[in-house]
């Protein structure tokens, strides 16, 4: 087995109750590494002959949760969790910190694969070399909070009955879901630490599919060897050195940015994108702090960056609710996208979206999107049972309730903001899909390519395999391949220093992997594979790579106020660094892989299907 790895995988059927444990060649794993590469790996081998008909919310789909050789050992652990998505029919990998990796490596295991159904509710315990099943209709229906209080001191519970030598057990890592995904919301997420979200591709909703409301690992083991433990140490030295060199992140977090992506770069969303500038200091990272802020440095398991910063109201209407900060993401999409810029609003908006379960990026984009239907007379009160006005954190708090549990309009809007578009522009004999901000089904990241000073520019989510990933764009070339590295590692991204993160592996696995090697072999197998996926699509949706590979509407539609007024997203350019990058990847002009890419990637297994594809 290769180094970094803990060399087991758990492969659980829910439907038959069946736990077994697996291995995986260490072919596979030089070539798809572990998390995002790995899980789409493996979705291919068991379900690619019949991906078209899988439903991602039936018990056939496979929910992966997986570490990489990286994780625990570089600083920022993360875990992938990923799966055929309920939103794009594809594949995302979606990570989220956590202690959770670190448990579930030390417990000896590298990752899960779950199929199948519950007959009733239920959560994973997994330990040293052991897992199991457990009741958890204890837990159903309950919210993030509570789900957390109860499992913690249930199962350090059991684990004290079960070893009372070891002493005082501390609290288990942990993946859970919320009513959000219960309800199988299409844009529910895996939650972890109350604050943190696997929110990108609707996995929760998957879990909620699978009556698995949590799943629980603590281990007592050591992280898995290395090849070169003193160079290892060496470079970890290294690494913490640099990571708390970087001052603004540990002192702000991203949180900073909430004011400065708008009045600086005119690339936050806005009342669901109508405009992306604004001017507001309410929402700059200083009223956070003095006003909310309880904790001002808060780090997951071997990370120095601590950039997470816990926000608590203290009194009024928002008593108790608690938060992290918010970082930018759900600074934009509880705050700005909503129209709401008081900080004790956002906040609360935030708290509740993680309590509920709901990705804070995904659920709050289809709330703007409903939102602009109310300003444009398209939804009603009739349909709601309240007025939705901007900036109403009280109207923005039912609606939020009425998604996740379905209710009146928000059983559609529970689908996401595409296919609540399609249903909506049905239903009211008016096409809506111009208000849908979305790529291929999958909702945007704070950051526009309209004003071109984001980071994110014109091609970033149209070529993008996981559409408005924020987190997977493209520029050009191979620039998406840092993410799909980092996905695969699985580390945090504010932690990698590119630099060191080559030397880091090496010592690590014992591979002499360089980025150029990445970025032209393993890279875009990964990328390749996740391309075809998303092309066979269904049951329920299928994408047309001659229209679907763009932007939202709105991202071609100039901005209305600001220093960049008037500035708009080039479609032109969009289309030109789309071929360049399908060129790049050795695909043709409608990014369908040719045969030679194929066989180059290892992936002959694919031409048949992309044959039928080409024109």
């Amino acid at each position: 087995m290769a180094k970094g790895y803990a060399g087991k995988f758990l492969d659980i059927d829910l439907t038959k109750e069946k736990i077994e444990e697996i291995t995986i060649p260490e072919t596979t794993l030089y070539q798809y590494f572990g998390g995002r590469g790995l899980a789409v790996k493996v979705l291919w081998d068991r379900l690619g002959k019949t991906w078209s008909k899988v439903d991602p919310l039936g018990p056939e789909n496979i929910l992966t949760l997986l570490t990489g050789p990286l994780t625990a050992i570089h600083p920022g652990a993360r875990i992938c969790v990923s799966g055929k998505s309920p939103l794009s029919n594809g594949t995302l990998g979606s990570t989220a910190s956590s202690e959770f990796p670190m448990e579930l490596k030390c417990s000896g295991y590298d990752g899960i694969f779950i199929t199948g159904k519950a007959s009733k509710p239920v959560y994973l315990l997994i330990t040293d070399n052991k897992a199991e099943i457990r009741d958890a209709s204890n837990i159903w229906g309950k919210l993030g909070e509570d789900t957390i209080r109860i499992l913690n001191a249930e199962v350090r519970k059991e684990l004290t009955k079960r070893k009372p030598n070891v002493g005082l057990w501390r609290q288990p890592g942990m993946l859970y879901i919320g009513p959000a995904g219960e309800n199988m919301m299409r844009t529910a997420a895996v939650m972890t630490k109350l604050v943190h979200a696997a929110g990108y591709g609707g996995y929760g909703a998957v879990m909620g599919s699978k009556n698995l409301k949590a799943v629980v690992a603590k281990g007592r083991g050591p992280l898995p060897d290395v090849v070169a433990s003193k160079a290892m140490k060496i470079l970890l030295d290294e690494y913490h050195k640099r990571l708390i060199s970087m001052e603004r992140m540990r002192r702000w977090g991203t949180g900073y940015a909430g004011w400065s992506f708008g009045a600086v770069t005119s690339s936050e969303p806005v009342k669901n994108w109508q405009e992306e500038w604004h001017d507001k200091r309410s929402i700059s990272g200083v009223r956070y702090k003095t006003r909310f802020w309880v904790k001002s440095n808060w780090a997951d398991f071997n990370c120095t960056r601590s950039c997470m910063k816990i926000s608590c109201i203290k009194s009024g209407r928002w008593k108790g609710d608690i938060t992290d900060m918010p970082d930018y993401e759900l600074e934009a999409y509880c705050g700005t996208n909503l129209g709401i810029f008081d900080p004790e609003d956002n906040i609360h908006i935030s708290a509740l979206i993680d309590n509920q379960g709901m990705s804070g990026i995904n659920g709050p984009n289809t709330m703007g999107f409903a939102a602009e239907l109310y300003q444009r007379g398209i939804l009603t009160k009739e349909d709601l049972g309240f007025e939705l006005k901007w900036g109403d954190a009280e109207s923005f708090t039912k609606l939020a309730w009425l998604i996740v549990n379905r209710e009146k309009i928000g059983d559609v809007l529970a689908e996401g903001t595409y296919r609540a578009a399609l249903k909506i522009s049905e239903m009211k004999g008016v096409d809506v899909m111009p208000y849908a901000i979305h790529v291929k089904g999958v909702e945007i990241g704070a950051h526009g390519t309209r004003s071109n000073m984001d980071y994110a520019k014109d091609v970033a989510y149209a070529a993008s395999v996981q559409g408005g990933d924020h987190t997977s764009t493209v520029r050009d070339g191979y620039s998406d391949m840092v993410g799909v590295f980092n996905d695969s590692a699985v580390v945090c991204m504010f932690c990698v220093v590119q630099d060191l993160i080559w030397d880091f592996t090496k010592v690590i696995t014992g591979w002499d992997i360089t980025m150029n090697k990445w970025c032209t072999e393993q890279g875009p197998r990964i990328v390749t594979l996740q391309r075809a996926q998303l092309l066979l699509g269904g049951p329920d949706i299928f994408w047309d790579p001659d229209k679907d590979d763009d932007n939202p509407p709105r991202f071609y539609e100039p901005l209305p106020t600001g220093p960049y007024k008037g500035m708009t997203t080039d479609k032109k350019i969009v289309e030109q660094k789309k071929q360049e990058y399908y060129n790049t990847l050795g695909w043709d002009d409608r990014g369908i892989p040719k045969k030679e890419t194929l066989e180059k990637l290892d992936l002959k297994v694919l031409e048949g299907i992309m044959k039928k594809l080409r024109k």
